[in-house]
């Protein structure tokens, strides 16, 4: 096991990993990825007796700048509010790590690196990804910092799924696990909104099959598209008509195609603002790697087999009332498989009409639930 030397308080570090060539991360495919790259950012310190790290789980197009503010678009992170000192968790208590999950766009090995073997981007030689190698890989950087046990894994939406996956696949490795607005497999409707956002990305000229790294252009109008139609999955109608409504742009009908309502203007806005920060590839790997997970699958198809070795972790299950992505039935059947497994689960339901996007935005129920259960968990740690 390879350490990293993080003596002296340590308020925000981070970097890229580069595993060896003799550590290459298999794949569920069969495939492997050799000379594997993973970014990262910690904030806090590691105690003595290594009992306070925490790994947060990032979502679909989110990344490992989960505080502070981010390099590329300089605004705060997406969880900054629930990040540092008062807050559920604080720097001062816990090491705290958040890595880009492989596939990504903002420095873990994904379609848009190099492939050692051949010089080359890879493009869509990159091979195809699973929820399970993304936790694989988030393993293989947590023994890296000489980390044996974490105090908890805490993640929403995509994020959820990957803290479901480190519970199924490393339980002895987990004190706690907070999974929230998120599933134990996609839906047929997850998967049609995600077909539909490939789709527009592949029907973009400027795709060039997967080769557009090679050329100046980059398929943005199609990466836009696909942007604006997962967007609204993560908004709820209340929230739409209650921002929007049908109000418009200006005095007036334009009688053409220009963004003549506001919720037009809003969607393009996403969609414009989104080409910029990230990689119309690792999009198409990523979404199908939510596609392909199936918690239950690889367990006879019961979810409660998946949780079977969770039973000394404590489990927090949020979600949402509004948010129809992932609703509160989805949440629930985690939370029931918990429950046959004989695990410890404290669900909550929050009252919201913010959608599943609720889990970034303010929402003083979440935060007091998790204040509470990370409190708890510390008191449990000693810390």
């Amino acid at each position: 096991m390879a350490n990293l030397d993080f003596a002296g308080p340590v308020l925000s570090e981070g970097g890229t990993w580069r595993f060896p060539s003799s550590q290459p991360l298999r794949l569920d495919s069969g495939a492997q990825l050799e000379n594997l790259e993973i970014a990262y950012r910690t904030w806090g310190t590691p105690n003595a007796d290594g009992t306070n790290a925490i790994l947060i789980c990032h979502a679909l197009t989110l990344d490992q700048h989960v505080a502070g503010a981010h390099p590329t678009t300089g605004k705060p992170g997406w969880w900054t509010r629930l990040i540092g000192p008062g807050k559920p968790i604080d720097p001062a208590r816990h090491f705290i790590i958040c890595s880009n999950v492989i596939g990504g766009c903002m420095g873990s090995t994904g379609p848009a690196s190099i492939n050692p073997a051949t010089g080359q981007v890879y493009g869509l030689t990159f091979p195809v990804i699973t929820i399970a190698d993304m936790v694989r890989g988030q393993a293989m950087l947590i023994d890296a910092l000489g980390i044996e046990t974490l105090a908890a894994v805490v993640g929403g939406s995509m994020g959820g799924m990957q803290v479901q996956q480190w519970a199924a696949d490393y339980p002895e490795r987990l004190f706690s696990a907070v999974i929230v607005a998120s599933a134990s497999r996609h839906s047929a409707q997850n998967i049609a909104f995600h077909e539909v956002g490939r789709q527009a990305i592949m029907a973009d000229p400027d795709w060039k099959a997967g080769a557009y790294a090679q050329g100046k252009s980059r398929p943005e109008k199609g990466l836009a598209v696909a942007r604006m139609a997962a967007h609204i999955t993560y908004l709820s109608e209340p929230a739409l008509q209650r921002k929007f409504g049908r109000e418009l742009q200006r005095d007036g009908l334009s009688w053409g195609f220009d963004a003549d309502f506001q919720v037009e203007s809003y969607l393009r806005h996403q969609g414009a603002s989104f080409v910029d920060r990230f990689d119309a590839n690792s999009y198409l790997y990523i979404t199908r790697a939510m596609d392909y997970f199936d918690l239950a699958a690889s367990h006879g198809g019961v979810l409660a087999q998946a949780f079977a070795g969770a039973r000394n972790v404590r489990f927090c299950v949020l979600s949402f009332t509004s948010d129809w992505l992932y609703p509160t039935a989805e949440n629930r059947h985690i939370v029931r498989a918990l429950t046959a497994a004989g695990c410890r689960a404290a669900f909550v339901e929050i009252e919201s009409d913010k959608g599943h996007d609720a889990f970034l935005l303010d929402e003083p129920v979440m935060d007091a639930a998790l204040l509470g259960f990370m409190g708890s968990v510390d008191r449990e740690r000693g810390l």
